[in-house]
C-alpha cells in the first residue's frame, strides 16, 4: 500500500516547469539551449516598485500580516479595479495570496465537491485541470480550434454546462495562445452563463495589460454586470510589472467566496511575503508609464516570430491579440522522420526532438490539452528569439 495520497495519482508535475529545468540542465552540461519554454518577463522589475521594497525593509514592515493581504493592498486592488473596469469591491471582497495561481486554488478549494464540474477551454494553461483534480472537481475540457482563433464559442459553452457544472474558467488573453476575446465575443459568452445561474466564473486576467494592435481587454464581469455575484475576477503583478519571483496575486469577488479562501489559506500558507505586498502597492498605485514601451518591445518580438514560423513548410502560427506566447500548429509535420531517426508522430515528439537535436526548449501541446501544437515564449530577447527561430527553421528543413 503506497504511503502517498491517491489524490496525487490524479494529477502530474507542471511540464512548462519540467521542460524549463530539463533545458537548464543541458545548459549546465555545456550546450547552448536557447530556452523558450518559460512564461517570465526578461524586463526587470520597475524602479519604484523595487523602491518601495527597499523603504518597506528599512521602516519594518517585515511582520505578518493579515492571512490574505494587508489593508492597504487591498484597497489597492479595488481602486485598480474601479479605474479599469468600473467594478465597486470593497476591501472584504478582496484575497491576496502568493501569486495568482494560489488565488486560483484556493477558490477551487472552497467550493468544489465530488461531481462539481469545472468547463476549461483548451488549450489551457496547464494547472487548471491538474488544480480541479486536487480540489475533488471534474475539469471538463472544452477544445477550441486554430480556425475560431483558439475561442470557445457560444454554442461550445452552452454545450459543456450540465447541472453539476459549478464553475467556468476563462482566460483572455489567453495562455498559452495570447488570444483575446473582445467584447463582442465575451458578450456572447456572458449571455450563455446569464441563463444558467448556477454556473460561477472564475476569470483569469494575468495578461490584461499585455495587448497589442488595438486589442481592447475587458473582463466578464464589467461585460455582463448581471454576472458580478458569481464572479470571481483574478489577477497579478507578476507578468505586465514583471514581478514574478515577488509572489504576488489577487483576486476580488462576493464577500462569502473571500471568506472561505481566506479560511484556506489561513490554514495554509498564512500571509504572502510582507514586502512582497508594500512593492505590490506600488505596483498598483504607482505610475504605468512603463507598459506601454514594454508591451512595444513585445508586440515586435511577437511579430519577428509569427513572421518567422510561418515561413515554414507544415507550420502554421495564428498572430495573437496579447500575453506573450505564440502556439503554431505543426500538423504538417506529423509524420516526419528527423535526421537523427525520431519519428515525429505527437507534438511531445517534436519538442523532445527539437531540443535534443537544434538546442530550443518550447512546450508541446499536449500539455494544454490540444494537439498538435507547441508553445514559444517570446518574453526573452529579440537576438534569442531570432536565433531559436532559425534553428527551428533548419530542423523543420531537415525532416524527412
Amino acid at each position: 500500500m503506497s504511503f502517498l495520497s491517491a489524490t496525487l495519482s490524479r494529477v502530474k508535475p507542471s511540464p512548462t516547469i519540467a521542460m524549463t529545468a530539463r533545458a537548464a540542465e543541458l545548459k549546465a552540461e555545456g550546450r547552448d539551449v536557447i530556452g523558450l519554454s518559460a512564461g517570465e518577463p526578461d524586463f526587470d522589475t520597475p524602479q519604484n516598485i523595487k523602491d518601495a521594497a527597499v523603504a518597506a525593509i528599512a521602516a519594518g514592515k517585515t511582520k505578518y500580516t493579515a492571512p490574505d493581504g494587508i489593508p492597504e493592498l487591498k484597497q489597492a486592488v479595488c481602486a485598480k479595479m474601479a479605474r479599469d473596469h468600473g467594478l465597486a469591491y470593497t476591501p472584504a471582497q478582496v484575497s491576496v495570496g502568493t501569486g495568482g495561481k494560489q488565488t486560483l486554488y484556493n477558490a477551487l478549494m472552497a467550493t468544489l465537491n465530488p461531481g462539481d464540474e469545472v468547463i476549461i477551454p483548451a488549450p489551457y494553461w496547464v494547472s487548471y485541470p491538474d488544480m480541479v483534480l486536487l480540489a475533488g472537481g471534474t475539469p471538463v475540457v472544452v477544445e477550441t480550434t486554430l480556425e475560431n482563433s483558439f475561442k470557445l464559442t457560444a454554442g461550445q459553452l452552452e454545450a459543456a454546462i450540465t447541472p453539476r457544472t459549478k464553475w467556468f474558467i476563462f482566460n483572455s488573453p489567453s495562455n498559452p495562445t495570447g488570444a483575446g476575446y473582445n467584447r463582442a465575443e465575451l458578450k456572447a459568452l456572458t449571455d450563455v452563463l446569464m441563463r444558467h445561474p448556477h454556473v460561477w466564473v472564475m476569470s483569469d486576467d494575468m495578461y490584461e495589460h499585455l495587448a497589442y494592435d488595438g486589442f481592447e481587454f475587458c473582463t466578464p464581469a464589467q461585460v455582463e454586470p448581471g454576472l458580478y455575484d458569481r464572479t470571481l475576477t483574478c489577477n497579478g503583478v507578476s507578468k505586465a510589472y514583471a514581478m514574478t519571483g515577488w509572489r504576488i496575486g489577487y483576486a476580488a469577488g462576493p464577500v462569502e467566496l473571500i471568506t472561505a479562501m481566506r479560511k484556506i489559506q489561513s490554514q495554509s500558507t498564512s500571509n504572502p511575503c510582507s514586502i512582497s505586498q508594500w512593492a505590490a502597492v506600488e505596483a498598483l498605485n504607482g505610475t504605468q508609464a512603463f507598459l506601454a514601451p514594454n508591451n512595444e518591445i513585445f508586440r515586435r518580438r511577437r511579430d519577428l516570430v509569427v513572421s518567422m514560423l510561418n515561413q515554414i513548410d507544415g507550420i502554421t502560427c495564428p498572430t495573437p491579440e496579447g500575453a506573450f506566447y505564440v502556439y503554431p500548429s505543426i500538423a504538417g509535420l506529423i509524420g516526419r522522420t528527423t535526421p537523427a531517426g525520431t519519428l515525429i508522430d505527437t507534438d511531445e515528439a517534436f519538442a523532445n526532438a527539437l531540443l535534443q537535436e537544434a538546442d530550443v526548449a518550447v512546450v508541446f501541446g499536449a500539455a494544454f490539452g490540444l494537439s498538435p501544437n507547441f508553445r514559444i515564449s517570446y518574453a526573452t530577447s529579440d537576438e534569442a528569439l531570432e536565433r531559436a527561430c532559425a534553428r527551428i527553421q533548419r530542423f523543420c528543413a531537415a525532416l524527412k
